[in-house]
C-alpha cells in the first residue's frame, strides 16, 4: 500500500464564534503531522501528530485548538480579533511509510470583523432608520400644513368677494324671494 495524499478540499466552517478548518486525513498513512501556519512568513501556530493512533497536539497560541478523527483533523480557531486577519497555511508531513512526503495542501485567507466594527454598524443603522422617521414624519407635517393653508386662503377669498376691487360698493345681502 503506498501513501495516498488526496487533493481534498479543506472544509472552512464558522460556527459559535469559531473558525473551523477541517481537511481529511491521509490514506494508508500510520504517522504524519499536520500543521498550521499563519502570515507569509509561515509562523507556526498549532499542529497536530497522529503516530499509530496516538495524538499529540501542539499549540503556540491561545487561540487554536486541534481535534482529531479517524478520518479527519480539525483546527479550531477560537476568539478572533482583527489582528488574526491573515493568510492560513495547511502543510502536511507523511512520516511512516517511507519515503518522507511534505506538501502544503491549501492556503485560505482569513478576515475577521471586530465586533466594535459591528457594533458601530449596528449603532449607525439605528440613527440612520431614526433620521429617516424624523425626515418622514417632517414632510407629512410639511404636506398637512400647507394643504390647511390653501383650504385657509380659498375660505378666506371666498368670503371677501363682495367686498373686492370690482366691486366698489358696499356689501348687500341677496335680495328675498317673494313668498306666494
Amino acid at each position: 500500500d503506498q501513501a495516498h495524499v488526496s487533493d481534498a478540499q479543506v472544509m472552512v466552517e464558522y460556527e459559535n464564534g469559531n473558525f473551523n478548518f477541517t481537511f481529511p486525513n491521509p490514506k494508508n498513512v500510520s504517522e504524519f503531522s499536520m500543521t498550521l501556519f499563519k502570515g507569509r512568513e509561515k509562523k507556526e501556530i498549532c499542529a497536530l501528530h497522529l503516530n499509530n493512533e496516538r495524538v499529540i497536539p501542539k499549540s503556540n497560541v491561545t487561540y487554536c485548538q486541534t481535534q482529531s478523527s479517524s478520518s479527519s483533523t480539525t483546527f479550531i480557531l477560537k476568539d478572533l480579533e482583527r489582528k488574526h486577519i491573515d493568510v492560513y497555511t495547511y502543510c502536511l508531513e507523511i512520516f511512516l511509510p517511507p519515503p518522507y512526503i511534505e506538501c502544503c495542501l491549501k492556503e485560505t485567507y482569513l478576515y475577521v470583523q471586530d465586533k466594535e466594527d459591528c457594533f458601530s454598524f449596528g449603532l449607525m443603522s439605528k440613527w440612520i432608520i431614526i433620521s429617516l422617521i424624523i425626515f418622514a414624519i417632517s414632510c407629512v407635517c410639511c404636506v398637512v400644513a400647507c394643504c390647511l393653508r390653501n383650504k385657509n386662503q380659498k375660505y378666506e377669498s371666498n368670503s371677501h368677494e363682495y367686498n373686492s376691487e370690482y366691486m366698489p360698493m358696499a356689501a348687500v345681502n341677496a335680495a328675498k324671494k317673494p313668498r306666494i
